[in-house]
């Protein structure tokens, strides 16, 4: 298995790494069985631009990437290989929980992108590794067992290339676990996404989920929240004629006659059929941005 994440960030072998701070090198740990001292040359450098830990973690030698781990200093741990990614990113994508800990342990900054964009926690969205968000999210452990503030801010509402944060991922994956345990860590749970506009609501409208719609309306998901053409998420339920998704979003007070760009409500996008037309008011009278609804 071979690194398939470009950094021309080292086209050259490492320098000598220096001892410890105060003059006294650091005692190595126990050397893995069967590995000499050429083979444990921390200053390697592939031709794709992998340093040791990386492809420890990519043929799947934890015990390796460990021993080099302890070894090597925060910012050769943060190397990114040609395809930008760095042990990190390697690791989430795999899975290698020990991995995952020492890494993070050792201060390395979960914020750096690879080629696409996409930092460690986006990564742990998309293959839906939820031990691993849990580790990149929570502060290092320390010997007494407490957890110390990060090193490194998370910037959760960062976007990759595409302009999806961590919540449009696990939210477009339906991942409900995911998208608590980011709400949790303080993702804006109406961040819109960078081509449309569209927020985790619009998503999860346009991916007919009605469980993910129900969650982020009960966590307080703005329902009237509109994309850069003006569409809400009524207007997208309407126009995919999802009648129970249209249903939630009218009992959750959406505004049936908000307007997009095209000057369309949902109202004009329902004409003609009668279960979505039974869901929304038809006057246009409002008192205090409320439909007024007039009976006999």
């Amino acid at each position: 298995l071979d690194s398939s994440y470009g950094s021309g960030a080292l086209p050259e072998a490492l320098p000598a790494l220096p001892g410890a701070p105060g003059g006294r090198p650091e005692e190595p740990p126990a050397r893995p069985e069967g590995l000499g001292r050429q083979q444990l040359d921390l200053t390697y450098l592939s031709e794709d631009g992998d340093t040791l830990v990386h492809l420890a973690i990519i043929h799947c030698v934890p015990a390796v990437a460990l021993c080099c781990i302890a070894q090597l200093p925060r910012e050769v741990l943060e190397i990114q290989n040609d395809l930008f990614q760095t042990p990190l990113h390697l690791a989430v994508y795999l899975e290698q929980p020990s991995v995952i800990q020492a890494l993070m342990h050792k201060g390395v900054n979960p914020g750096l992108q690879d080629r696409n964009g996409n930092t460690p926690l986006h990564l742990a969205c998309e293959q839906q590794h939820l031990q691993c968000a849990q580790q990149l999210l929570e502060g290092p452990d320390t010997a007494d067992g407490t957890t110390r503030p990060r090193g490194h801010h998370q910037d959760l509402q960062l976007q990759n290339w595409q302009g999806l944060a961590c919540l449009h991922i696990s939210t477009l994956k339906g991942n409900i676990p995911m998208m608590s345990l980011l709400l949790e860590s303080g993702a804006n749970i109406d961040v819109r996404e960078g081509t449309s506009g569209k927020t985790p609501l619009h998503l999860a409208v346009e991916c007919h989920n009605r469980r993910a719609v129900q969650f982020l309306l009960r966590n307080g998901a703005y329902v009237d929240a509109q994309m850069y053409n003006g569409c809400t998420p009524l207007h997208l339920a309407v126009g995919r004629k999802d009648a129970a998704i249209a249903a939630i979003l009218s009992h959750s007070g959406a505004d049936t006659l908000l307007r997009n760009m095209e000057n369309e409500t949902a109202q004009d996008l329902a004409d003609g059929n009668d279960d979505l037309l039974a869901l929304l008011p038809f006057d246009d009278l409002k008192i205090s941005g409320k439909p007024v609804v007039c009976s006999e």
